[in-house]
Order: structure tokens, then sequence, then C-alpha cells
């Protein structure tokens, strides 16, 4: 036991580092924003906090894009776009292989610059979201082939290093990794491409 938890916190020790390093510098557009609101804050204080906010926001999300896992997602995002997920779903889907749970979080941070996934303003932002070319994020045809997904995915990576601990290898927690894996993408990409084919987008 003292093994698998000591392999489980190295797991999401690398997976939280991967997300939030390198460090990068804030985009052009909230120094901008933050210049503004230094201009009107004697003026109108409300609207300078406005622009505050917004700049927060930017800047976490270009953090998250440009972190390791950002740009893991990025490189990645190939291999699931059969299954309809565009770059922001990619880095979510590989970002909750920590846990499931995480992939919330990991939306709100890459769409609204937010990581309060219990704020009900963000979770609307989520579900509005936007590609790169303005079609929505979340379709019907996606939103069930990501259901199918984490309904047989394990998205669980600490439970592979109980596995290994248990099976006395780690050839056992690798074949349900990867077995489970396949299992997941092949129907989410059976459902997506299926409702695609049926005329559902």
């Amino acid at each position: 036991l003292k093994t698998a938890g000591t392999n489980i916190l190295a797991i999401c020790v690398i997976l939280w580092w991967l997300g939030a390093y390198p460090r990068v510098a804030p985009p052009p557009e909230a120094d901008a924003l933050r210049a503004q609101a230094a201009q009107v804050v004697a003026v109108d204080e409300a609207a300078a906090e406005t622009m505050l906010e917004e700049a927060d926001r930017l800047e976490t999300s270009h953090a998250q894009r440009r972190s390791f896992m950002g740009r893991i997602g990025a490189a990645a995002q190939p291999v699931f776009a059969p299954l309809g997920y565009d770059e922001q779903l990619t880095i979510g889907v590989l970002a909750s292989f920590a846990a499931r749970e995480v992939f919330v979080s990991t939306m709100a941070v890459v769409t609204t610059g937010s990581d309060d996934a219990e704020d009900e303003g963000v979770i609307a932002q989520i579900q509005s979201a936007q590609r790169a070319d303005g079609s929505p994020v979340f379709t019907r045809a996606t939103t069930w082939s990501l259901l199918v997904y984490y309904v047989l995915a394990m998205q669980c990576l600490p439970t592979l290093a109980v596995t290994a601990r248990e099976a006395g290898g780690a050839k056992w927690a690798l074949l349900q990794l990867l077995w489970m894996s396949a299992v997941a993408y092949g129907a989410a990409l059976i459902v997506f491409q299926g409702l695609r084919a049926a005329g559902v987008s």
C-alpha cells in the first residue's frame, strides 16, 4: 500500500507539472487590458475591475495552452480528430488521465480562463465554447462520443500503480491501459462516425 501510494503521488505531481510549466509571458491582449484598466480606474472602477478579470482569464487560458500538457494536446489532436475532438477537448481528455473529474476543470481553464468549474456562468461558457473555425465544441455527435469514451476508458493513471503493485509488475498495468483505451477509442469512433453518417451533427 505504501509503494502504491508513493507511485500515485508521483503520477499526480508529474501531471500537475505538465499542466503548470513552462511559465510563459502574458499574452499582449492581457497586458493591453491591464493598461487600459489602469487608465480608467479613477473614472469607472467597475469597468476597470471587469477588464482586470478578463485579463486574468486570458492569461490563464494562454498559460494552459502553452504548457507542456497543452502542447502535447495540440500534437495529439489529429489522433482524436476522428472522434470529433478539437484541440481543447484533446487537452481535456489527456489531462483527465489523472482522474476523469479533472476534465471539467481543465475545460474551464482552456475555454474560459477560469478554474472555477462550479460557477454556473463558467459551465455555460464551456457548453457554448467554439472551435477555431467558429463551430461549437460540443455538438450532439461529439458529446455522445465523449460520453461513450469516458464510460469505457480507464482515465485514472493512479490505478496503474495499484494494478502494477497487485499484479507484481508493470506488464498487466500497461495491458490494462492499452486495452481499455483502445476499446474506448473504438466505441467512441463508431458512435461519432455513425451519428454523423445518420445526419446528427
